[in-house]
């Protein structure tokens, strides 16, 4: 197991904890006291995670400390003008337009890198998954949920929308309309329902959770890690909109580089 190269006081003042174990690396929400809350420095401290990931990484686990996935966002950010140093939601609406995009962009980008088919990334999640919680677990590839779990799309009802990135993923899972009504209602997502609409991949007992991942993870690792990354390509380029013939086209130049690889005997 490797330390983390992103810095110490970073990690701590985002309330994360962050590790590398060979191909796994492991990001924590590590506020447990208040329900793993997110700041502005969480989603600066997870860009930062993203950013010196090491190129053998091939699975990022993202979990939360305790009873809970993520309660959302921390309350003192919707009342204060700067959280941590950083701008709570009237700071944001005092920016001028430029400055407003380019803040919450710089948020986003937190979340963005998850979706990057580099490696696969899987939200291990039990409790509540509120608000930023539920859209940092649909930043993930896959979902594996214990069976107390409660999604909810929390935003809307408090007179915001979710601005995290969460708005793609959720129609792509559960479609348009089901994504219409768990926003405007923001009522909340079992475990049995997650498993049902596509959120999530399965749901354990809670006491099981860990072990559903670790085994979920020793499978994702098990194919050679170039193929899984072209793999993984071709299968992004698909949910992202390609159509039929260009999927098809990326098949036989993704298949033309693997057979060159390995007939020079690079794996």
């Amino acid at each position: 197991m490797t330390t983390s190269a992103v810095d110490p006081e970073l990690l701590l003042r985002g309330g994360l904890a962050f590790e590398v174990d060979g191909p796994r690396a492991t990001v924590t929400l590590a506020r447990p006291e208040v329900l793993n809350a997110q700041t502005p420095l969480t989603w600066e401290a997870l860009r930062a995670i993203g950013e010196s990931l090491p190129d053998e990484v091939r699975v990022v686990v993202v979990r939360g400390e305790g009873r809970a996935f993520s309660a959302g966002l921390d309350k003192r950010f919707f009342a204060a003008q700067e959280v941590d140093g950083l701008p709570g939601i009237a700071g944001i609406a005092a920016l001028s337009d430029d400055d407003a995009d380019a803040t919450i962009a710089g948020f986003q980008s937190g979340f963005s890198w998850l979706r990057h088919p580099a490696r696969v990334t899987v939200a291990a999640v039990q409790g509540h998954a509120i608000g930023g919680g539920f859209q940092l677990a649909l930043a993930c590839d896959l979902r594996v949920v214990a069976d107390d779990v409660q999604f909810c799309m929390a935003e809307t009802s408090l007179g915001i929308v979710p601005d995290l990135g969460g708005t793609y993923p959720l129609v792509h899972a559960v479609g348009y309309a089901r994504a219409v009504e768990i926003c405007l209602t923001g009522r909340r997502v079992g475990a049995q329902e997650a498993v049902a609409s596509g959120l999530a991949l399965r749901s354990v007992p809670v006491g099981e959770l860990d072990a559903a991942v670790d085994e979920l993870v020793t499978g994702l690792v098990s194919a050679p890690a170039k193929a899984a990354a072209e793999t993984l390509g071709l299968l992004a380029g698909v949910a992202d909109g390609a159509d039929p013939a260009d999927a098809l086209a990326a098949e036989r130049a993704a298949q033309l580089r693997r057979l060159r690889s390995l007939a020079a005997g690079e794996g």
